[in-house]
């Protein structure tokens, strides 16, 4: 689905995780909030779970975004970061393909991959992990007025992906798709939600 103008409504499902313990936590919440732009509107909420340092992320993100009611009206998925749970890698170039909607990944760190990798190596399974971080392209810089965004993208070119995370980050440098996921989340884990994505 191409994206021919960023309208201020458009619908955005916005993905992240809960917070959670590796030492004991072998599933993690993940929640995706269908949002409005950067409007106050929540149109909607999704929770599935994920393995911790799986392989699953991908298939559940995408599955439920394609059984979600809303999906009809959906024009964009944005995910908090290319990996949930720990290291469950997220493949957005299947997502992309799978949902026909275009994907954006935001983080608000400037990601040294280098370490990332490093990391990563100590994990079953490293090269199938490392190949959705490849799919996924350099990360982007946008910078806003209380910060930078980085972003990487799939389905969608970088100039629309700028305006659609100008436009949804309307209270302060978060998109509001992924802050209210964030929320939520952080709720269903501690039983209050804490602090911004």
């Amino acid at each position: 689905m191409q994206i021919r103008e960023v309208k201020d409504e458009i619908r955005i499902l916005g993905w992240d995780d809960s917070p959670f313990d590796s030492s004991v936590d072998e599933n993690v919440p993940i929640v995706g909030s269908v949002v409005r732009g950067g409007k106050p509107y929540l149109d909607g909420v999704l929770v599935e779970e994920v393995t911790v340092d799986g392989f699953d992320a991908t298939k559940k993100i995408a599955e439920a975004s394609c059984s979600t009611k809303h999906k009809d009206q959906l024009r964009v998925i944005m995910l908090d970061g290319i990996t949930f749970a720990g290291f469950n890698t997220v493949d957005i170039v299947e997502i992309n393909e799978k949902t026909e909607l275009p994907v954006i990944v935001v983080t608000r760190e400037n990601t040294n991959f280098e370490s990332f990798r490093e990391a990563m190596k100590r994990l079953p399974g490293f090269e199938e992990r490392w190949e959705c971080v490849e799919r996924a392209g350099d990360l982007k810089k946008l910078a806003m007025e209380k910060g930078n965004l980085y972003f990487q993208h799939n389905g969608i070119d970088e100039q629309k992906s700028k305006e659609i995370l100008k436009m949804s980050a309307s209270n302060g440098l978060t998109p509001e798709p992924i802050r209210i996921s964030h929320l939520i989340a952080s709720a269903i884990k501690r039983g209050e939600s804490v602090g911004g994505a």
